[in-house]
C-alpha cells in the first residue's frame, strides 16, 4: 500500500478494464478481478465502461471502503464548467458517492480549468486523491508550479521496452506517486517470449507477466494490468512472495528502447485525433 496523501493509501497492484468495451464481459472481469484480490479498479469516461463497472461493484461483496476506484476526465471536458459536470457524470454512471481518485486523462486543452474543477471536488470529498496521467516532468511542473497543487499520482506508459527512467526517477524526486499503464505493452515485441524475462522468470518459477509487474513493484511504480481471465488475474496479483536481485533489475534495464511502444504524446497529428474526439455515453 502506497501513502497518496494524508488520508488515501493506494494499493499496489492495479486492475484496468481498457479495451473492455462489452458490458456483460467488462463487469464480470471487474467481478473476477475484486473476488481474485484486487482492490484498485482503474477505468476512464473515455473507456465508455463507467457503467459496467459500476455495476460490478455494486454485485461484489468488498466493502465500498476497501476498494479505490479511479476514473478520468478525458480531453473535451477540460475546462472548470465541463470537467465540474464531467467529474458528477463518472460519479453516476460508477454508482459511487467518491472516487478514490481522479486523474486528468491527457495533457491537453484547458488543463488549468480542470485542475481547478477536480481540486474543489476533493476539497468537497467527491474525490480523495488527484493526479494526472501521461503529462511529462515538464508538464506537471508547470500545473503544479503555477496552480500551487502537486498532483498525486502521474499514470504515464512504464513497460521493459519503455521504462521512462529520466521521467520516472524526476517525477520520484518531485513527490508524484509513478502509476504504470500498459506494463506488458500489450504484448508487443514479443514481451511474453523475450529470453532475458522468461530466463529471470525460470529462476523463481513465475511467468514473465510475474516478473514484469514484481520489476514494477521494486521500482515504487503501481502498475495496472488488465486481463478478462480469471486464472491470469490470479496469476498477475502473485508477486508479493519473491524479489528480483540487482542482477536482474539490470538485465531488465537492457530491454529499454526509450520511445513509446504505441504513440508519441507530442505528435501534432495525435493531439488533433483527441481534441477532435468526442465521446458517447
Amino acid at each position: 500500500m502506497k501513502n497518496i496523501n494524508k488520508n488515501t493509501i493506494m494499493p499496489e497492484l492495479g486492475f484496468g478494464v481498457y479495451q473492455v468495451t462489452d458490458h456483460n464481459e467488462a463487469k464480470q472481469a471487474v467481478i473476477d478481478a475484486v473476488e481474485q484480490g484486487y482492490r484498485l479498479i482503474d477505468t476512464a469516461a473515455s473507456y465508455g465502461n463507467e457503467r459496467s463497472v459500476g455495476e460490478a461493484l455494486q454485485a461484489v461483496s468488498v466493502d465500498r471502503q476497501d476498494l479505490f476506484i479511479t476514473s478520468k476526465l478525458w480531453v473535451e471536458d477540460a475546462g472548470y464548467e465541463a470537467a465540474k459536470k464531467a467529474i458528477q457524470a463518472s460519479l453516476d454512471r460508477l454508482q459511487l458517492e467518491y472516487l478514490d481518485l481522479y486523474l486528468i486523462h491527457q495533457p491537453y486543452g484547458d488543463i488549468f480549468g480542470a485542475w481547478k474543477a477536480i481540486s474543489e471536488a476533493k476539497e468537497a470529498d467527491l474525490i480523495k486523491a488527484i493526479g494526472v496521467s501521461n503529462f511529462s516532468p515538464a508538464q506537471i511542473t508547470n500545473l503544479a508550479e503555477f496552480t500551487g497543487v502537486k498532483p498525486e499520482v502521474n499514470q504515464i506508459e512504464v513497460n521493459p521496452f519503455n521504462q521512462n527512467q529520466s521521467a520516472v526517477k524526476y517525477l520520484q524526486a518531485y513527490g508524484v506517486q509513478v502509476e504504470a499503464w500498459a506494463p506488458f505493452a500489450e504484448g508487443k515485441n514479443g514481451l511474453f517470449t523475450n529470453e532475458v524475462l522468461s530466463g529471470i522468470g525460470q529462476k523463481y518459477h513465475k511467468s514473465v507477466a510475474q516478473v514484469v509487474l514484481r520489476w514494477l513493484l521494486q521500482s515504487n511504480i503501481i502498475p495496472v494490468s488488465k486481463s478478462t481471465k480469471s486464472e491470469r488475474m490470479a496469476q498477475n496479483i502473485d508477486v508479493l512472495d519473491f524479489e528480483l536481485t540487482t542482477e536482474d533489475l539490470e538485465l531488465i534495464k537492457t530491454l529499454d528502447t526509450d520511445g513509446s511502444q504505441f504513440f508519441s504524446h507530442e505528435d501534432p497529428e495525435m493531439i488533433k485525433w483527441m481534441a477532435s474526439r468526442h465521446l458517447e455515453y
